[in-house]
């Protein structure tokens, strides 16, 4: 099992917020010992300090893995404490948007093993999915141990680049809020048709829930399950008309803000 070598060497989690809290329940529940994780998190829940590992303990003098769950802001004022693990054998694992793997370089040395990924948040209810890309010292060996470690929050997929890191945080990892406010605009538009608000949302929530699982859980492509629920000349058609307008609808829409928070991630790795 690729998470043995955590298990025996240990593992650092720098911040442990709601995706680092996320990834630590993932890893306990896969078989991680507690007692082979150190945390460094100035705020910790009640949950972390009852969960058994080595809180604001310091660090271990050579951990498999080191990884960075601190907001991209505090970045800079947190690495500083994981330097003495650089150009080392420690795995250097990034899940902070907006920070390139040379800033790490930088700051950790030239020949530090790096990956970068980007997670997203549905990853608290172990239904993420989490984008990796690496340096050129990260051995295959840490690549899978990468991978095991962001597959206990859900899927995960290898990028050929960190060029495409952007793009991923675009789609996955800022798109939890593009559907999270379709519900809210479904549900505003059938309080609009006359349902009571709280109906409106019920209706909204759950639809878009039940949706997203059909489309987990089904082989049918986005395309096919679409058709299976439009009849010709019928409700759903109507309303497909309006939103699948290439030039007024989403075709036009999603590929402005996907682009709109790919060129915002690439303003803030530079």
């Amino acid at each position: 099992m690729t998470l043995e070598r955590v298990a025996q060497d240990g593992l650092v989690l720098l911040g442990c917020g709601k995706m680092g809290t996320a990834l630590l329940t993932g890893w306990l529940a896969a078989g991680v010992p507690p007692a082979s994780v150190w945390v460094i998190e100035p705020n910790p829940t009640d949950w972390l300090k009852g969960c058994g590992v080595h809180l604001n303990q310091g660090v271990p003098k050579a951990p498999a893995v080191a990884l960075l769950a601190v907001k991209p802001q505090m970045m800079g004022a947190a690495l500083p404490a994981l330097q003495a693990l650089g150009n080392g054998k420690t795995l250097f694992v990034s899940i902070a948007a907006g920070t390139t793997i040379a800033t790490f370089e930088d700051v950790l040395g030239t020949r530090t093993p790096i990956v970068r990924t980007m997670p997203n948040t549905p990853a608290m209810v172990g239904r993420g999915i989490t984008a990796l890309c690496r340096n050129a010292h990260v051995t295959d060996a840490d690549f899978a141990l990468a991978h095991a470690l962001m597959a206990a929050v859900g899927q995960v997929v290898t990028l050929t680049g960190e060029d495409q890191i952007d793009a991923v945080t675009a789609v996955s990892g800022s798109g939890p809020a593009y559907v999270f406010h379709l519900i809210e605009t479904m549900a505003a538009a059938g309080e609009a048709e006359g349902l009571p608000a709280d109906v409106a949302m019920q209706l909204a929530r759950a639809t878009v829930c039940g949706a997203g699982e059909l489309a987990f859980q089904s082989p049918e492509t986005a395309a096919q399950l679409r058709i299976n629920v439009t009849s010709p000349g019928g409700t759903t058609a109507a309303a497909l008309g309006v939103l699948m307008d290439p030039e007024t609808g989403f075709p036009a829409l999603l590929r402005r803000a996907v682009k709109a928070a790919a060129d915002r991630g690439r303003e803030l790795g530079q």
